[in-house]
């Protein structure tokens, strides 16, 4: 059976903006490469951080809100897992994947306290805190990254365009240019890079 005459009409007329649409979708995120990959120095520099402090018995606590959580949580599969070479599991835990303790937290002192409270708890000397945000001005970040530095651990910052609040609370951050998925999108490239220095600096100490 043929479709109704409207429905071929309108996707006539919509089919060409959507096409032009998902095509400065692309465009959009080509721009930022370049920012991503000026970040190679520091996100290399970061693996290999990671690499020395992990296998000295440290750990990467991570947190980010919405997409930056999902983002955040990929991050901890790869760590505790393994990205693309057999090394030992590394101790890494998402934060915002504790749910009944977010739950509490929340309810009892409020939803800015969720990560902040969670960092005072499991952070330690030489621990880092990797803190996700296509803003860079969530309350909720922020107070994680005050508590790492109350607990000395070190804090780091995957965030969108720069300067931000959440950038300036940090030890370090890598701030990304773009719309929110633009910045999200980067972000997994990012932390997929910060991976492969991470496992090319552990296979370098083996």
């Amino acid at each position: 059976m043929n479709p109704p005459a409207t429905a071929t009409a309108s996707a006539t007329v919509t089919a060409p903006d959507v096409v032009t649409t998902l095509g400065d979708h692309v465009d959009r995120l080509a721009q930022a490469l370049p920012a991503l990959r000026g970040a190679s120095p520091t996100l290399a520099r970061w693996g290999d951080e990671l690499a020395e402090r992990l296998l000295a018995g440290a750990r990467v606590l991570v947190a980010g809100n919405g997409g930056s959580a999902a983002e955040a949580q990929h991050l901890t599969a790869e760590l505790v897992g393994r990205f693309d070479r057999e090394r030992r599991p590394l101790s890494a835990i998402a934060l915002h994947a504790e749910s009944s303790s977010m739950s509490a937290i929340g309810n009892d002192y409020g939803f800015t306290e969720v990560f902040a409270r969670q960092v005072r708890a499991h952070g330690r000397p030489g621990d880092v805190v990797l803190l996700f945000s296509t803003s860079g001005r969530s309350p909720n970040l922020l107070a994680a990254a005050a508590a790492a530095a109350e607990v000395d651990a070190r804090s780091w910052a995957l965030t969108g365009p720069g300067p931000n609040p959440l950038a300036r609370a940090c030890s370090e951050a890598v701030c990304l240019p773009g719309d929110t998925a633009t910045v999200q999108e980067t972000h997994l490239a990012a932390l997929h890079m910060l991976c492969r220095a991470l496992e090319s600096a552990i296979e370098a100490r083996a």
